[in-house]
Formats: C-alpha cells, structure tokens, sequence
C-alpha cells in the first residue's frame, strides 16, 4: 500500500514544499466486455491500488513532474510544454495540461510528484489513475471545480486525443466516481450511473494468467468491426437501432441468419452481455450472489465461445478458481486474448484461494500467475499527509 506521508516527504525533500496529496484509483472490471463502444453498460470497482499525485506551486514559471515508479523527472517552462505525444511516460500527466489548457484555464507553473501501486501491464488501468490524480491536483493548485463526470471525459480525451490510446470512458469514469465497497454499473451512452453495494465479507481477487498475446491488437481490431458489421446489418431492418445497445437478442433471432456466423457470435456476445451486466448490478442490489457468480461464469463464457477472445490459460485459471471453497464467480476481465481474470471469494477464504489458484495454475500451465487481493475502493480524493 502506498504510503501518503512517504510521498509527502519525498516531495517535501525535493522542492521545498508541502504538497497537497490526491490519489486516484486502479480499477478491475466485474462485468461488461466489449459492450463499451457499443453504447452499453459496464460494471467496474476501484480497487484499493492507487496513484498518489502531491503538487506545490512555484514562482519560476516551470513545470516540474517527477516519477518516483521511473525514477525520471521532465521539466519546461509553463508556457512550453510539448505539443504532442513523446512517446515516453510523461505523456498521461502533460497531456493532461494540454486538455486543461484547451478548456481555457490558464497552468500556473508547480511540482507534482507521482508515485503508484497500480501494476503496470497488468489490465489495471494504471494510465488513469495517473491522469486522474494529476487533474485533481492541478484542479486544486488552479482552484477550479469540476464535476466528476466531467472530470473522467477530459481525462479520456488526453488519453484519446493526446497520448493516442483508443479506450473508451469507463478506466477515467470509474477512478472519478468509485465508490467504498460498491461496483459501479455505467451506462456508456448517457454516462449515468449507479452504485452497487459489495458486501464487506467478500473480496476482490485479481489473478493475473501472465499471457499477453502478440495479435490481441489485430485481433482487437477484427472484433469491432465484426460488430459494427452486425450492428449496420440489423440497422438495415429497424433504423433507430444506432448501437447494438438498441438491439436484442429477438432482433438476432428475426435477422441473425443475414450475418456470417462470426459475426453471429460477436453480436450475440455483446447483446447478452448488456443483459447480464444489468442483471448482475440488480443482483449486487438484491445481495443475490449465486446469481452474480452464474452471471459471471456465464460471461466467461460467452467471452470464450461467442466472442472468441480468451485464451487457453484464462480458461483454465477460470475452472480452476471455480473449484476453490469461497468463490463466488469468475471471469476473464480486459480486452482478451490473456491478461487478468477477476473472481469474488468470501474474505475469510481469500488468502488460501489465492495461494490454491497459484499453485494449481503453475501445474497446469507451469506459469506463475500474480495474484492480488483488493477491495473496493474511494475514487479520486485528496488524502491528507
């Protein structure tokens, strides 16, 4: 866990000031893949990793950022800042600036000091708990209030339009707007939302298979526009259906015969994933869990068979967290193709579930996973040193 006072001092040493402190959250998806770009809903939870970011002013007119993680710092004068993208870890926090400064609020010159616990290339999200708390601390040197809605578009847009990643809204959402001890079921078209309460004996546990594939990029690629194929397809038939938000599964009963079949399978995964994503937050509400967890499993399912985008060792981390006393569901979480799965285990379980899944992981796969267990947790705030 990260330690506020530790990056106080360190700032504190560094430039001579006490810093304010803000910190902004990694976050795992419970449910709800690939329904984003098509207007539909996801189930996040901030997770108990974080970004600290601690900010003072200057009176010199520069802008220094220090990464405790890189142990790098970059420096420029306020009114010098790069354009673009460098293509270096800099790039989340200037970016940030740069959406700032194009809503018209002018940077003063300061320090900010950035240190985290999110794993980096884990599926975590660590970009936007960087951009996050770098726009909650700059917000307050520049006494500007923002709602955080609002706060988790600008924060997209730097990572979209300045840094160059394609992600959609719910990483930046999720680390504005979490919330202790509950999902967060978002509606991806209008932004609304609400909270759903994790009951306090269970526990998130992250485990990471450690397989990233090299074509997931492609193969990414291949998914949308097999979707945007069956979405035009059956816009053919009812118009107003903009997304495959608007379809359901009784429009692909009518007209699924039109669409190759892997675009059957790709539209399918993605209206029944809205579905059950929906059904999982009312669960959550009701303090159902037998039926989040068949929820769960059925969407690792779907992701498998209908969306074709996990991968041998997710599956088999999938059966084998599904056999352990305590766990609820599981499920590949992320874009596919490898990375994390996610698994809700009764908390007086979860120390030996975790154990069990690493050592039954690496008989199978001979691969040893990482594994964290967190808990849900506050969006961006400041903590206070």
């Amino acid at each position: 866990m990260l330690d506020v006072n530790g990056i106080s001092e360190l700032h504190h040493e560094r430039f001579g000031l006490k810093p304010r402190v803000f910190a902004a959250p990694g976050r795992v998806n419970i449910i709800g893949e690939h329904t984003d770009y098509a207007d539909g809903f996801v189930m996040p939870a901030a997770i108990d990793f974080a970004t600290f970011a601690a900010i003072s002013p200057r009176d010199d007119g520069r802008i220094e950022i220090r990464s405790e993680n890189y142990q790098d710092s970059v420096a420029y004068e306020r009114n010098g800042l790069p354009r673009q993208q460098i293509g270096h870890w800099s790039d989340y926090p200037v970016g940030i600036l740069a959406v700032l400064h194009e809503e018209g609020m002018e940077i003063p010159a300061f320090s900010l000091t950035l240190q985290g616990d999110v794993p980096v290339g884990a599926g975590l999200s660590s970009s936007a708990a960087v951009e996050v708390s770098t726009m909650a601390a700059v917000l307050s040197l520049i006494n500007v209030e923002i709602p955080l809605p609002r706060m988790a578009q600008l924060c997209r847009r730097a990572e979209n339009g300045y840094v160059g990643a394609s992600t959609g809204i719910m990483d930046q959402f999720i680390a504005c707007c979490g919330a202790e001890n509950h999902a967060l079921l978002l509606d991806c078209r209008s932004l609304e939302y609400r909270l759903a309460p994790i009951p306090p004996d269970l526990s998130l546990v992250i485990s990471n298979t450690m397989v990233k594939h090299a074509h997931a990029g492609g193969e990414y690629n291949t998914r949308r526009a097999e979707v945007e194929e069956g979405t035009e397809i059956l816009r053919r038939h009812r118009p107003e259906i903009r997304k495959l938000r608007d379809a359901t599964i009784a429009d692909l009963e009518k007209w699924g015969d039109e669409m190759p079949p892997d675009v059957l399978k790709r539209v399918r995964h993605v209206i029944t994933e809205n579905e059950r994503t929906v059904a999982a937050a009312d669960a959550l509400e009701r303090g159902d869990l037998e039926t989040l967890g068949r929820l769960m499993y059925a969407a690792h399912a779907s992701y498998r068979d209908d969306f074709e985008a996990s991968c041998r060792e997710a599956d088999a981390m999938v059966e084998l967290a599904s056999k352990e006393e305590g766990c609820i569901g599981a499920r590949l979480t992320g874009g596919g193709f490898g990375g994390c799965t996610v698994n809700l285990v009764k908390a007086a379980c979860a120390r030996q579930f975790a154990a069990n899944l690493q050592r039954r992981y690496r008989e199978v796969t001979g691969i040893d996973a990482d594994v964290y267990l967190c808990r849900a947790s506050a969006g961006a705030h400041e903590v206070e040193a």
